[in-house]
């Protein structure tokens, strides 16, 4: 069976000969229209997962995204009445996707509930930690219930981080817990799952390290140093956990942000282009065209 190059770029997911066959006009407008021999259009060459070999994200629910995003792309550049085309086993590209990827929809959502659980735990024990941590003024109390190291400017950070914390934790939880009760559907891989999760780490992350400041102020009051060497040695324990669980997740982090970031930019340009016409000053030009 012969296959177009445009085809082969779409099977093999090689986005630079895609965009490359779609700077050339005459020949795009002509490739997009092929039909194969099954009554394959374009759209349903993007099914064939046995041929993917442009991967590029860390783990199943990052490679169903991208591979949404794929069919997304592929879809906007056929024509309309292409999309429903059935081929010769009476399914349109949609349907074609939808099987080839029941594998991987099956990964990628045992993933997100085995990362929703893990870090909903992890949000989980930060918060009963500060929580207890507010209860516990460090340097004890007077008579009056009044902190003895009130005036120390270590209880402002420690009081302040402690809040941030405590919010910033569950609000990690209540996402993470999101996840875990929402139905996890092939569409949600696209923007609404990477999204929750992009703000479930954020919180989470950010929980941490209020934490781990509000320990460092809290032995800053107690031990009341003012040897810089020594307050430099506590800090950089303190915000060792920070850097080990940034260093970690960092690269699942922004592999996320910036696949989203990406989609929410598209589909903000399309919106805004689609309202131009509808606003006053251009239906003005029209009128003066």
């Amino acid at each position: 069976m012969n296959r177009s190059i445009l085809d082969v770029a779409v099977m093999y997911r090689q986005k630079k000969i895609f965009d490359f066959v779609k700077q050339q006009e005459i020949p795009f407008a002509r490739l997009r229209r092929v039909v194969d021999n099954s009554n394959n259009s374009l759209l349903h060459h993007v099914a064939d997962v046995n041929q993917n070999s442009g991967v590029t994200k860390p783990g199943p629910a990052l490679q169903l995204q991208e591979e949404l995003q794929w069919f997304e792309q592929v879809q906007e550049v056929i024509p309309d009445h292409y999309v429903p085309l059935l081929n010769d086993d009476g399914k349109t590209a949609r349907e074609c996707f939808e099987i080839s990827h029941k594998e991987q929809l099956k990964k990628a959502q045992k993933w997100i509930k085995e990362t929703s659980q893990s870090c909903s735990t992890v949000a989980a024990l930060v918060a009963t930690v500060v929580f207890a941590a507010a209860y516990t003024v460090p340097g004890g109390s007077d008579e009056n219930g009044k902190p003895n190291f009130i005036n120390s400017p270590y209880f402002l950070i420690f009081t302040v981080s402690d809040v941030v914390s405590l919010a910033s934790s569950l609000t990690s939880l209540v996402v993470f817990l999101s996840l875990l009760t929402s139905p996890i559907e092939l569409q949600d891989f696209h923007i609404s799952l990477p999204r929750k999760l992009i703000v479930g780490f954020t919180f989470l992350f950010f929980s941490v390290i209020t934490t781990m400041l509000s320990f460092g102020a809290t032995i800053l009051i107690l031990i009341q140093s003012e040897r810089k060497l020594t307050t430099l040695l506590l800090s950089i324990a303190s915000f060792l956990p920070v850097l080990v669980f940034g260093i970690m997740q960092f690269r699942l982090y922004v592999s996320f942000m910036g696949s989203t970031l990406n989609i929410l930019k598209i589909a903000w340009k399309a919106h805004s282009s689609s309202l131009v016409p509808c606003l006053p000053w251009a239906k003005k030009l029209r009128r003066e065209d």
